[in-house]
Formats: structure tokens, sequence, C-alpha cells
């Protein structure tokens, strides 16, 4: 269940595991040198990540996954169900919380833990249905003036035949323009992988954070390998990896993630209460920035940053 440039720490930390189950006081100074050393190594395994791995990082079986931070970070959560139209997506949480004193609309890409799990929840991708859901909590939260803070995780939406023929195209483009017109504060996080059109649709808002060793990108590194290189070869994803710029450093260079949010040393797998915790602290604080601003303030500076994305400037000759 771990990265193959995790093993140094892992192997230290079955030996910390190990010394903890014996009785012995004398123990516990030998202990507390270990667990520092764990923490320098995971520091250190996280300094230079090449982008690939920074992938896999994101993609961490035992990565915090939405339905936990939501758990974790709100109060007095109700989860509504369907699109009323043809089904509900369990690829898709929608419901209302609360967070501090801030009662807000949620949305989240659910993965799934067990094989039961992954397979309702169909492996994190979402089916038009999914996204007609999404926007019916958008419309709620505008009804009764809440907040939205949505989860992004997700290696796309669901490409197969039956989401064509319910018309996928179309509701991730209503998603998105639901979630640019909405006039209540949005905030969006992106905390594993955020994949091709399946995490745009959730990714438009006022705020859009990152977790440090998330990515975002319009295809994976294997599918740009197989149309650039012609092969989806280890050596060609990793090549690909560099190239589409997907890690939150790269990111918030280019002007398209406007914070990232500290995961502890090694990621945010290692710690998952301290990843929480931080995530927590990060959603208050923008909130708290977003609820301050004007409306239409807000609105604005919403569409500007979205509709300039991707422009360059050229210079007359």
């Amino acid at each position: 269940m771990h990265l193959g440039f995790e093993k140094p720490a892992v192997l230290l930390l079955e030996k910390i595991q190990e010394l903890r189950a014996i009785p012995d006081t004398k123990l516990a100074s030998e202990l507390g040198r270990l667990e520092r050393k764990l923490v320098r190594i995971r520091r250190r395994l996280t300094a230079r990540l090449s982008p690939m791995e920074v992938v896999q990082l994101a993609r961490h079986p035992l990565r915090p996954y939405a339905q936990e931070y939501i758990s974790g970070i709100f109060r007095h959560i109700e989860e509504i169900h369907g699109d009323r139209r043809f089904g509900d997506d369990q690829a898709i949480f929608a419901g209302f919380g609360e967070i501090g004193s801030t009662s807000v609309a949620i949305l989240g890409q659910k993965k799934g833990r067990t094989t039961t799990e992954k397979i309702a929840a169909n492996f994190g991708m979402s089916m038009p249905e999914g996204f007609r859901k999404a926007q019916r909590l958008v419309r709620m939260a505008e009804r009764f003036a809440l907040p939205i803070v949505s989860f992004v995780d997700t290696p796309g939406a669901f490409p197969g035949v039956e989401a064509e023929e319910r018309g996928q195209a179309e509701a991730i483009a209503s998603t998105l323009e639901a979630l640019l017109s909405v006039p209540v504060p949005t905030l969006s996080v992106i905390i594993g992988e955020g994949g091709s059109g399946g995490a745009l649709a959730l990714a438009v808002a006022d705020r859009l954070l990152m977790q440090e060793f998330a990515v975002f990108s319009v295809i994976s590194p294997e599918g740009c390998a197989s149309i650039l290189f012609r092969e989806a070869s280890r050596e060609n994803a990793h090549k690909a990896a560099g190239l589409l710029k997907l890690t939150s450093k790269d990111l918030t260079t280019l002007g398209l993630v406007d914070a990232v949010i500290p995961e502890p040393e090694g990621g945010a797998h290692w710690d998952k209460e301290r990843a929480l915790a931080l995530l927590k602290d990060a959603i208050e604080a923008e909130l708290a920035a977003l609820i301050m601003q004007p409306t239409q303030e807000r609105l604005l500076k919403r569409q500007e940053k979205y509709f300039t994305m991707g422009q360059h400037a050229t210079r007359g000759r």
C-alpha cells in the first residue's frame, strides 16, 4: 500500500511500531530519536519529487478522500440524492453542513475504499446524473444564499457509451455555467487527482485551492503519452507528466490555482488528522474572506479569472 520511493520511511515506521509493542520505558528515548528521524526522512522524500511521483502521491490508495474530509470538517451534514431526471450517481456527494458558524452547500467526488464502495462510486468517475445533481445543489445554494464548498478528486468523468447517451458533455458544460454564474461565494479544493472535464466541472470557483501533493490536468500523463508519443510506456508517462505542468507549484506559477494548502511531511496519508486540520483552517479563512466581499464584485472577479485563462499577449512587429 506504499509507493517505491516511500520504502525508507515505511521500513523505519515498522521498526518504530515494533519498539512501541515492547513494554520497556527505557526505550522511550530511542523511540523519540527514531520518530524524529522518520519526520526528517518523510520531509526529504517529498523535497525533490518528479512530476510523476507527485501524480503517484495524488493517487495514493491511503490518501484521504472527499468523504473523509467532509465528515471531519463539517457538522450536521445532510445529503441530497438524485438529479430528478434519471438517478442518483454515487460518485458525487451533494449536501449541506456547517463549518464554524457558517452553513454551506457541499459538493465532493467520492471514490470509495472497499471494492463494493469503489464499484458503487464508479471509481470516482461521474455520470451525467452526478453533474446534474451538482447543479441541483447549486440552485438550492442560490435559493438559500449559502456558500458552496467543493472537493475535487477524480481521474475524469465516465467516458462510456451510456454516459454519452445521457448527455455527458452537456452535463459538464451546464455545471461549469452554473458555478460560473451563481451569486453565492464559491470555494473549490483539489485534494487528489484532478483529471480532465470531470475535475474542471467542480473546480470553477471564486477561490481555487490545491493541496500540496494534488495534481490538476486536462488529461492523465498516461493518456497524454499515448497521444504525443504513441505509446503510454512508463518512461513516456513520466515525460508527459513534466510537460503537463500539473503540480501545485506549476499551477500557482501559471496563475491557475489561487493558493496551495501544505500537507504533513510525506503527504496527507502519513498524518490524516493533521492534513484535515490544515485543510479545515484554509477553508474557514477563505470562506470568511469571500463572505465579506460584495456580490457583484466577487462575481466579476470570478468571471474575469476564468475568461482570461489561457490568453497570451502577442508583441507587434
